[in-house]
């Protein structure tokens, strides 16, 4: 596509310029063979010679730097315009021979050379400009790409740590019944493999309906409230509106996790788990409320989960999206996420 732009504007340029001269030839010394023959080989060469001057500026790769690029092309294009016009003036005499349609003295040569010159030069800033502009866009396309493939590789990674933190603690307590109640640890597996089909097979840009992400959630809070027995109370409250609002994969279960190992599993009297998810006019706002206190981490304590939350909401939608958690009259926490709604 390029290649054939260039040659469109080769011809058009050269040609324009070539039938501008002969209309004007023609006009001063009537319709003559030799004169549009010479025209017409002034077309050809002229586009043979640019586009020489064009595959030298490429090999040396002159645009590469903008460095002195003029102090080099100019010179260049001076010396092609220079061979033009021998050439023409070569041309015209052979082509007209015995008539009055040859070019001399010096100041016909001069003012040839002249016109020549600065038309070819003229064609060299042209090419320059528009080249540079290309490759400018290219460029900025390319980094575009660089930084997209950049983020889609560290987003890749923050999932890839969330996956093993979360198979570890479901492993755990799957661990404890396989023994004890074989038939609940088959049917904890069940949902084990359900979370992990969900997971697998979840949107390649990285975001699944609110409605999912709740469902999954329950098959997750189905395995934890196998060990917390009564100490778990859930209530769940999504606004229907808010369920096709697409969110980040696996986020819902990062929160929830989160308030029960942080929160409900330290109180010996357990606690409840609220979640809810409102719509409002550009974002959808969802809480996960536990029954606690904010602490001090404990040492040691890396609090990927949260982290990598934060980290995911930053890459996918910018300052656009917010994680923070607070503690709340009557002795909850909240984590609540903003997530802007698609346009």
């Amino acid at each position: 596509m390029k290649n054939r732009a260039y040659w469109i504007c080769q011809v058009c340029g050269w040609g324009a310029y070539s039938a501008l001269g002969l209309w004007m030839a023609v006009r001063q010394l009537g319709p003559r063979l030799g004169v549009v023959a010479g025209y017409i080989l002034f077309f050809c060469y002229s586009i043979a010679l640019t586009h020489l001057l064009r595959r030298e500026i490429r090999r040396r790769q002159w645009l590469v730097s903008t460095r002195h690029v003029f102090l080099r092309l100019v010179p260049a294009a001076l010396v092609v315009g220079t061979v033009q016009a021998m050439l023409v003036v070569a041309l015209s005499y052979v082509l007209n021979r015995g008539s009055d349609g040859r070019i001399s003295g010096g100041a016909a040569v001069a003012g040839l050379w002249g016109g020549v010159s600065a038309v070819t030069v003229a064609w060299t800033v042209l090419y320059v400009a528009v080249t540079a502009a290309r490759h400018y866009r290219e460029s900025r396309h390319h980094g575009l790409q660089l930084q997209l493939a950049l983020r889609e590789a560290e987003l890749r990674v923050l999932e890839a740590q969330i996956n093993p933190h979360f198979l570890f603690n479901c492993l755990n307590s799957i661990r404890a019944l396989v023994i004890e109640n074989p038939a609940l640890a088959q049917d904890m597996l069940t949902r084990l493999a359900n979370i992990l089909r969900y997971n697998l097979h979840r949107d390649a840009s990285h975001t699944v309906p609110l409605s999912s992400e709740v469902e999954v959630v329950a098959d997750y809070l189905a395995l934890e409230s196998v060990r917390f027995e009564e100490r778990l109370r859930v209530q769940v409250a999504i606004d229907p509106g808010a369920g096709g609002v697409p969110v980040p994969a696996m986020l819902l279960q990062t929160l929830v996790e989160n308030a029960l190992k942080h929160g409900i599993a330290s109180l010996p009297a357990g606690g409840d788990l609220r979640i809810h998810a409102a719509v409002e006019p550009e974002a959808v706002v969802v809480e996960v409320e536990n029954t606690g206190q904010l602490a001090e981490p404990k040492t040691g304590a890396t609090q990927v989960g949260l982290s990598n939350a934060r980290e995911r909401l930053r890459i996918l939608y910018g300052e656009r999206a917010s994680l923070h958690l607070e503690n709340r009259n009557g002795g909850t926490v909240v984590a609540t996420v903003r997530i802007p709604r698609p346009a």
